[in-house]
């Protein structure tokens, strides 16, 4: 079955929807430029909302080991995801410091981006492919924009990863199809305004992901 992260869940809507329609992983965003960002407070009061259901993930974008540990004070984590421009020396680093495994979001717009993965695969246990900001955009992710899905096709990725970059429940299917990709991430595709996720389209991207 198809994996679906739903990111940037930032509200008691959103984490509900979430959790109802079966996603399997539920991003926190902890990079205050995002207008999907929460404090570790936020976070840990909508984690608290349910027990068990999907992997809890926190996404930082370049953090310092401090903002780190203020978030797992905070709540439990399951997956780490790092945004940034974390090198896989630094991945290494805060897999081993926080004993927690790590997804490596990579941005990706031409074949020869995915050369990377090689480096990362020792140390990252998932990666996430995301399309590549574009030129003097202010987020490393969340822009809705997609990139060619035909890049990973019949490619072997050397983690378990997840699809991302400009999804919405009217191209989730045809993504997977172009793709390969075992699972995919959305942010953006499933809001009714900038930061403000919608549930009937968390709903209605889950039911597409997995054919319903």
């Amino acid at each position: 079955m198809t994996l679906v992260k739903i990111c940037g869940v930032n509200d008691a809507a959103g984490f509900d929807a979430a959790v109802a329609a079966g996603a399997d992983l539920l991003g926190f965003v902890f990079y205050p430029p995002s207008p999907r960002a929460v404090t570790p407070a936020v976070a840990a009061g909508l984690s608290a909302r349910a027990a068990g259901g999907p992997l809890r993930t926190g996404l930082f974008v370049d953090p310092e080991d401090a903002l780190i540990e203020a978030v797992l004070a905070a709540l439990k984590l399951d997956l780490i995801q790092l945004h940034g421009a974390e090198d896989p020396a630094r991945v290494a680093a805060i897999k081993a410091r926080f004993g927690l495994p790590v997804m490596k979001a990579l941005g990706i717009a031409a074949p020869e981006d995915l050369a990377v993965l090689e480096a990362f695969a020792p140390v990252a246990d998932r990666f996430l492919l995301d399309a590549k900001p574009p030129p003097g955009a202010s987020l490393p992710g969340g822009n809705a924009a997609p990139f060619d899905w035909r890049l990973t096709a019949g490619r072997v990725i050397p983690r378990p990863w997840l699809l991302a970059g400009g999804l919405t429940p009217e191209s989730v299917a045809e993504a997977l199809r172009q793709s390969g990709a075992p699972g995919v991430d959305v942010s953006s595709g499933v809001e009714r305004a900038r930061g403000v996720k919608d549930p009937a389209r968390i709903r209605e991207f889950v039911a597409a992901a997995r054919g319903g």
